[in-house]
C-alpha cells in the first residue's frame, strides 16, 4: 500500500503561512550547503506530489519557470519531472507538466490512491486538505522543516482538525541555517 507523507515548512510559532498566505519566509535563509544538498536529494525522489489548489497556484508560478531552473536547478527539475495531483473544486485543467486534477472528495480520492500501485505520495502545503485527511488516519508521516522565524500570526497546517492527534517523533535533523527537520507518525 502506498504511503502518504505531509511536508511543510513551519515557523517557530507554528504557522505554515502568514496571515495573508505568504510563505516566502521559508526560502529566506543564510547560505547552507548541507540544507541545499538535503533539498536537492529530496527532489530526486519518485513520490507523487499532491497539492490543494491554493498551494498549486503558488507552486506553478515559480517552479516551472526559467528563474527556478536558474536559482534551484536540481529542485526545479525534480518537481517538474514528478507526477503531480491538484485537488480542486474549481480548477478543471492544470498547466504544470505531469499534473492531473481531482475535483472529487480528497478523502475518497486518497483512500483510492493508497490502494493503487505507484510511488508514495507527498502532500505539500494544503492545510485544508491536511485537516480533512488527518482525522481519517490517512496521513502516514508528518514532515516539518521548522524555520528560525516568528510571524506572530498566520495559519497552522493543523487548523480545523476536530480532535487531538497523538504523534510520535521518528527522526530529526538540524542544519547550519537554524532549520530543523522533524518527522512524526501517528502514535496509535
Amino acid at each position: 500500500m502506498r504511503k502518504l507523507f505531509v511536508f511543510n515548512h513551519v515557523t517557530l510559532d507554528g504557522y505554515f503561512v502568514s496571515h495573508n498566505g505568504d510563505f516566502t519566509w521559508a526560502r529566506n535563509t543564510i547560505d547552507d550547503p548541507e540544507y541545499a544538498a538535503f533539498e536537492a536529494e529530496n527532489a530526486k525522489g519518485d513520490a507523487e506530489l499532491l497539492f490543494g489548489r491554493v498551494t498549486y497556484d503558488l507552486m506553478v508560478k515559480y517552479w516551472p519557470t526559467p528563474l527556478a531552473a536558474e536559482q534551484a536547478p536540481t529542485v526545479a527539475a525534480g518537481l517538474n519531472r514528478m507526477p503531480k495531483i491538484v485537488f480542486s473544486r474549481t480548477l478543471k485543467q492544470a498547466s504544470w507538466t505531469n499534473t492531473r486534477v481531482i475535483n472529487g472528495d480528497p478523502i475518497s480520492a486518497i483512500r483510492q490512491l493508497k490502494s493503487e500501485p505507484g510511488p508514495d505520495m507527498l502532500l505539500m502545503g494544503s492545510g485544508t486538505i491536511i485537516a480533512q485527511l488527518a482525522p481519517e488516519g490517512l496521513i502516514d508521516e508528518y514532515q516539518m522543516m521548522v524555520d528560525p522565524v516568528v510571524l506572530g500570526s498566520g495559519r497552522s497546517m493543523f487548523e480545523g482538525i476536530p480532535q487531538k492527534l497523538a504523534l510520535r517523533q521518528t527522526k530529526s535533523r538540524s542544519f547550519q541555517s537554524g532549520k530543523t527537520f522533524l518527522c512524526y507518525e501517528p502514535a496509535a
